[in-house]
C-alpha cells in the first residue's frame, strides 16, 4: 500500500511538472471552431464564462463561473449543464466534449473504457458557477484525465484558465 502511495505521490508531481506541456495552444482556427461547436452544445454563453481546469493527484477539477456573477439566467444554464455532463461522465458518455473536441480528443478513449467504478464525478454548486470533481485511483486514468484537461486548456484558449489552488493543496 506504502509503495502503490509513493508511486501515485511521483506520478502526480510528475503531472505537475508535464503541466506546461499541456498548456500549449492550439491554433487560432481550431480555438473559433471549437467555440463555435461548444456554442451547441453548451446553453450558457461562452463569452460570458471562464472555464478553470485543475490537475489534482487524483484527477481533476473542472469551475465554470460567470464573468459578471450578477447574471442568474446565465447561472441556472451553467449549473444545469454541468449537472447534465457530471451525470454523463458518470455512465462514460463523452458525447459533449466529442462533438466539440473531436472523438480522438487525448484522454477520452481511457475515460471512456473505463470500468464502471473506476472513475467518480462529483457536481458541486459555487459561488458564480458550478464545479465537477473527477477522481481515479487508477494511474492511467488520473492520466487520462489530465490529458483530457490539457486539450481543455489547449482548444478553449482566452475562455479556460488553469487553475492551482486544488493541486497544490492535495500534494501537501
Amino acid at each position: 500500500m506504502e509503495r502503490s502511495l509513493k508511486l501515485l505521490s511521483v506520478l502526480g508531481i510528475a503531472a505537475c511538472l508535464a503541466g506546461n506541456a499541456f498548456a500549449s495552444s492550439a491554433s487560432p482556427e481550431r480555438q473559433a471552431d471549437v467555440a463555435q461547436r461548444g456554442a451547441q452544445v453548451m446553453p450558457f454563453a461562452l463569452s460570458q464564462t471562464t472555464h478553470i481546469f485543475e490537475r489534482t493527484a487524483d484527477g481533476g477539477i473542472q469551475k465554470v463561473v460567470l464573468k459578471d456573477g450578477a447574471d442568474s439566467a446565465q447561472l441556472a444554464l451553467i449549473r444545469q449543464h454541468l449537472k447534465e455532463i457530471g451525470d454523463q461522465f458518470a455512465n462514460r458518455d463523452f458525447s459533449g466534449p466529442e462533438t466539440i473536441h473531436g472523438r480522438d480528443m487525448p484522454g477520452l478513449e481511457a475515460l471512456r473504457n473505463a470500468e464502471p467504478g473506476e472513475m467518480s464525478v462529483r457536481y458541486t454548486d459555487i459561488q458564480g458557477g458550478a464545479q465537477l470533481q473527477f477522481a481515479a485511483a487508477r494511474p492511467e486514468l488520473v492520466h487520462a484525465i489530465h490529458s483530457w484537461i490539457g486539450a481543455q486548456l489547449s482548444d478553449h484558449g482566452k475562455d479556460a484558465v488553469e487553475g492551482h489552488s486544488a493541486h497544490h493543496h492535495s500534494m501537501h
